[in-house]
């Protein structure tokens, strides 16, 4: 199959999103995460689409908005799994929805994919609050977050700003800490 299966499959998926009208913000890290307005109405109508490209259970989608846990999604054709996080109602999600900026991904040489996507500082503060609520043993969540503040240039004003308010302001210090070890200021 030609082209990345990972665009390929996040193409497939966020096609469904824009068909229903349903807003997202990707998190580009090593892996793609998704946060989507998704309220239970539009669960069986979501999952009926993407049934026919995906594993995806309406059932499992409900609990998550109910309980602001993530679902998955599996792609049949390359396997490939898309976390979907219900988008909270709250400043910060706002915010983020409103820095995000569309970015066009090549899928392969016959298309493309234009993606709505997070700011590298809001990724990071959505990552550390996944990565606090996971009990914070999650290698790839630390990973992740370790691997954005390497590699851009990050505001760090609006960092801070954001970091107490959503409880990971100690987590983001350590997280300046560790990057400027692997790559200084």
């Amino acid at each position: 199959m030609a082209g990345n299966p990972i665009v390929r499959a996040v193409a497939d998926f966020v096609s469904v999103l824009d068909e229903l009208g349903i807003r997202y913000v990707a998190l580009c890290t090593e892996d793609i995460d998704l946060v989507a307005e998704l309220v239970p109405e539009q669960t069986e109508s979501l999952a009926s689409k993407l049934n026919t490209e995906f594993y995806a259970d309406a059932g499992q989608m409900r609990e998550a908005i109910r309980y602001g846990r993530a679902f998955n999604a599996i792609h049949f054709a390359t396997g490939f799994k898309i976390d979907v996080f219900p988008l909270r109602n709250d400043a910060f999600h706002a915010a983020e929805l409103a820095r995000s900026e569309k970015r066009v991904w090549e899928v392969d040489s016959t298309g493309s994919v234009e993606l709505q996507v997070a700011s590298a500082e809001d990724t990071i503060l959505e990552k550390l609050v996944w990565y606090k609520r996971g009990g914070q043993i999650s290698d790839q969540q630390w990973s992740d977050v370790l691997g954005v503040a390497t590699t851009r240039q990050l505001d760090r004003e609006y960092l801070r700003e954001w970091a107490p308010k959503l409880g990971v302001a100690e987590m983001l210090e350590r997280l300046f800490g560790e990057a400027s070890q692997i790559q200084p200021e």
